[in-house]
Parts: structure tokens; C-alpha cells; sequence
């Protein structure tokens, strides 16, 4: 029998691990993130054990406090915490939106009158579907150091960020991050499941996205997040066009007043234009006249009298 163009359409069918929406799916299986996170903190995932998904809302200690969502909020067994995101749209400020959320993690773990001793490692992972530092490097790790010394303040902050855009752009060594690197920018099943190939928690995950993928549910709500992605990317598109549009424009009004403002200072200053000095004496007595240099160069009535008047003086 043979199948349906509808058939074939849903077979085909499998989401990206670059919207958030799957993305946070794929994260609650605890292999995929096992593996994931030994990946990303060269640990042998079978090493991690005990993983605790916690609330991805962050506690208000204060009514006017600003909220904190987490899409992957991991505890690990020695209290170490995670949060991973994956942010499919380029976020004015991230790196202070990144901090914020490291700061209310590490905050979160005491309440009053507890000691400081308690206060466990917080990680920030941050999977960007967009480039945020100019050089080449996919993946970059940052710590607190002196900056002379190397010598590290603290071990209690950690940042981790992957740039999926340079993949295309650059050659990598190869290594298990940059395999899960490659899964989360993959558009294709085929490049999925090839690196599925390579890798027994990617086809864990593999495994995972043909599940989330078939199912209608999520997959309308996946849709609607690649909807409200689309829509997001092609409003800042549209509103950069329209930003150089409006430069353009300005500047080329700028240019022309400038340009205005200069001959005619250039003119009577240095009385290099007949007209122009004839203009200049006209002009303190011919109001009409003095508005309509102000209406064409740009200048301020002021500025005109004052060059009109300098000029004549001098003669």
C-alpha cells in the first residue's frame, strides 16, 4: 500500500533542538542530561549520580523583587547547582540577564541565619543560537580570576557558553561537547541520527526527540514556539531595516545641513561668494530674508544674525 503525502509529511516530521520548547523536553529525560552535562563538565556522565530537577521559577524574597525562570534548573548529589538554557533568539543584555539568574541561584540557597559555608557552586550554561563574542571558539568558560595572578577567587561561579552559529563557519576538533554542540544546531534527521551514531546518550536523546516529535500535543505547542520565535526574529529583522533606513535618511539630512550650515559660514566668513556677502547685509534688515535662510540651512536665527553681523562689521 502505498503512503499518503500526509503519511510521509509526519514521518518526516522531528523537532529542533534549538527551540527552547524541545529543548527543555529533551532535559527532563535524565540520561539526555546526564550526558550533557558531562559533556560540558568533562566529568564521565556515569559519574553523576542523584540529579534533582528543581522549580525553574526562582524564589521572590521581596513583593518587588524581579522573577527569575530557569528552563533547566539541575541540583547535583554535592549541591552544585545548574542552570541550563537554550536561548534560540539573541537577547539584548544577556550576559546581565545570565548573571541575574546566577546571582539568585547562589542568593536561594541560604535563608537567614544560616552560614555561609552552605553556599554550593552554581553553574550557568547557556546554549546561544546566536554569536555573541567575536573570536572563533564555540565554547567558552568563565571564572572568577585575578586578573594578574590567574590565582581564582572563588570556584563558586561558573559560566558556560556554546555558540551554535560558528559551527557552520569553523572546524573543531572533535570531541563528545562538540557532538552535543552539533545535535542542538542539527536541522536534519539525518544529521541527528548520525550523530546518535557516535554517541549512546545523543541516541538517548535521538530516542527522546522521535518520541516528543510524535506526539500531537507537544508538537503543537512546539510549533507555537517556533511560531512566536519567527515572528520575534522578523520583528528585530524589520525593526533593524527600518533603524538603517531612518539612519540613512537622517544622515543624509544631516549631511545636507551640515553641508548648508557650512557654505553659507564658509561664504560669509570668508567672503569668497559676492552673493553671500550681499545676503549677509540684506539680512539684518530683511526679516523674510532671515527666515528663509534658517528654513534652508538649518541654522538658528541667532547663528544667522551673528554671522551676518560679524561679516558686515568687518567690511
Amino acid at each position: 500500500m502505498c503512503m499518503t503525502t500526509n503519511e510521509t509529511k509526519e514521518q518526516k516530521f522531528m523537532m529542533l533542538p534549538s527551540v527552547d520548547f524541545c529543548f527543555q523536553e529533551l532535559m527532563e529525560d535524565e540520561e539526555v542530561r546526564r550526558g550533557f552535562i558531562g559533556a560540558i563538565l568533562r566529568i564521565p556522565p556515569e559519574e553523576i549520580v542523584d540529579m534533582e530537577l528543581l522549580p525553574k521559577k526562582l524564589r521572590k524574597k521581596h513583593k518587588e523583587d524581579k522573577y527569575g525562570i530557569l528552563d533547566v534548573h539541575v541540583r547535583l548529589k554535592d549541591g552544585d547547582q545548574l542552570n541550563i538554557e537554550m536561548q534560540a533568539v539573541a537577547y539584548d543584555y544577556w550576559q546581565e540577564r545570565s548573571l541575574f539568574y546566577l546571582g539568585k541561584m547562589y542568593v536561594d540557597q541560604i535563608h537567614e541565619g544560616e552560614d555561609y559555608d552552605k553556599l554550593k557552586k552554581c553553574i550557568h550554561v547557556g546554549v546561544l543560537d546566536f554569536t555573541l563574542f567575536e573570536h572563533e571558539r564555540y565554547y567558552s568558560c568563565f571564572h572568577i580570576w585575578e586578573d594578574t595572578s590567574r590565582e581564582m577567587y572563588s570556584d563558586k561561579f561558573e559560566i558556560h557558553i556554546l555558540e551554535l552559529p560558528k559551527l557552520v563557519k569553523y572546524e573543531y576538533p572533535q570531541t563528545e561537547l562538540l557532538r552535543w554542540a552539533q545535535f542542538f544546531s542539527a536541522k536534519s534527521r539525518e544529521e541527528i541520527k548520525m550523530l546518535a551514531e557516535k554517541d549512546k546518550y545523543i541516541h538517548k536523546a535521538y530516542d527522546k526527540l522521535e518520541e516528543i516529535s510524535a506526539d500531537e500535543e507537544k508538537r503543537l505547542e512546539y510549533e507555537a514556539r517556533q511560531k512566536a520565535i519567527r515572528d520575534h526574529r522578523h520583528m528585530l529583522a524589520s525593526g533593524r531595516r527600518e533603524g538603517i533606513r531612518e539612519g540613512r535618511k537622517e544622515g543624509i539630512k544631516e549631511g545636507i545641513k551640515e553641508g548648508r550650515k557650512e557654505g553659507i559660514r564658509e561664504g560669509i566668513k570668508e567672503g569668497m561668494h559676492d552673493k553671500a556677502m550681499e545676503m549677509a547685509r540684506k539680512m539684518l534688515a530683511d526679516k523674510f530674508l532671515l527666515e528663509k535662510v534658517v528654513e534652508y540651512t538649518g541654522l538658528t536665527l541667532e547663528e544667522v544674525q551673528e554671522l551676518s553681523r560679524s561679516e558686515v562689521t568687518k567690511q
